[in-house]
């Protein structure tokens, strides 16, 4: 009897698994005819590279005597804001003084009338206050496209509703490389420091590439085929038992962010394109990117750049922005 009992547990384990492997390809293959679409935008496109960095001071330098001698009077005090070239210690035997290299603030002083100072000797510290910039570290994928003269939008953890400007001043020739990695300086001047304060942490988006006015896709609508680039495109909107009617077309690709990717040729305003994305009917979903992992080459795009957005932001259910 108890084998009997054995034996029926052993088929109901089989059928219940049987079961089981059915259903999961029967939502397996659901997922699969569920592809999500979006229609083909004009806007703008905007490629950023980001960093962290820290606010720093343009100018902080020690103040040394150019040639020793007995100091006959020292003019300045401690914050004490000075301009550049302003006296701030005087010599008995008439030679010439020792002068703020830069305009700042005197934070350390350490000189008094009658002391004999040596060549070189340290007597004052000048921070300028007023001109801030931040520095962050940029991937050596990124470098390449870092210039003199680009603009950053910069947020400040201790200001996080306020964004501040900048532009890039200074761009590193040699990188440094951690675990295999190398990255690279990038300086940025602020426009205007406002409240901020030396070594207070920034977010930095630097603006390397921007076009106006532009059709683009979600990058998920472009595939790669060997050296040509294509997407799927829909004639309609669908019901959910209508087969949709699909053709492939060819495209050429300039720009891209990491949301949306500019379309130079092969589409037009409004059409559906197909995402290389699926949906599953539960609370799973499938993912296919396999095929866009590069875009590097014709029409200036060069992969992934970190951060940015296209404008105006993309409908991921295919409506699209207006």
């Amino acid at each position: 009897m108890k084998k009997w009992i054995s034996i029926g547990v052993v088929v109901i384990l089989l059928a219940g698994g049987g079961f089981w492997f059915y259903k999961s390809n029967q939502t397996v293959a659901t997922a699969e005819t569920q592809i999500m679409t979006s229609t083909v935008q004009r806007g703008d496109i905007e490629v950023q590279v980001s960093g962290s960095g820290t606010v720093a001071s343009i100018n902080s330098n020690d103040v040394a005597a150019a040639s020793g001698g007995e100091v006959d009077e020292v003019l300045v005090s401690i914050n004490e804001v000075v301009e550049e070239g302003t006296e701030l210690v005087t010599f008995t035997d008439g030679s010439d003084p020792i002068t703020a290299p830069h305009t700042g603030t005197v934070t350390t002083l350490d000189v008094e009338a009658g002391d004999n100072l040596q060549n070189g000797q340290v007597v004052a510290h000048i921070t300028d206050y007023a001109t801030l910039q931040t520095v962050i570290s940029v991937d050596e994928l990124d470098i390449a496209s870092m210039k003199a003269g680009q603009t950053a939008k910069i947020t400040a953890s201790a200001y996080p509703n306020e964004t501040f400007t900048g532009t890039v001043t200074k761009v590193s020739k040699e990188g440094t490389s951690t675990n295999g990695v190398s990255s690279f300086e990038v300086t940025v001047q602020f426009d205007d420091s406002k409240e901020l304060l030396i070594g207070m942490s920034t977010e930095v988006n630097i603006t390397t590439e921007s076009k106006q006015s532009v059709l683009f896709v979600p990058i998920e609508a472009v595939k790669i085929n060997g050296n040509e680039r294509y997407v799927i495109i829909q004639e309609s909107e669908t019901s959910e038992n209508e087969e949709a009617v699909t053709t492939q077309q060819a495209v050429e690709t300039g720009i891209n962010d990491d949301q949306s990717i500019e379309i130079v040729s092969g589409l037009e305003e409004g059409q559906i394109v197909q995402l290389a994305i699926t949906v599953s009917s539960g609370s799973d979903s499938t993912t296919n990117r396999g095929s866009m992992r590069d875009f590097s080459g014709s029409g200036g795009a060069s992969g992934f750049p970190s951060g940015g957005a296209g404008t105006p932001p993309t409908d991921r259910a295919g409506k699209g922005g207006e």
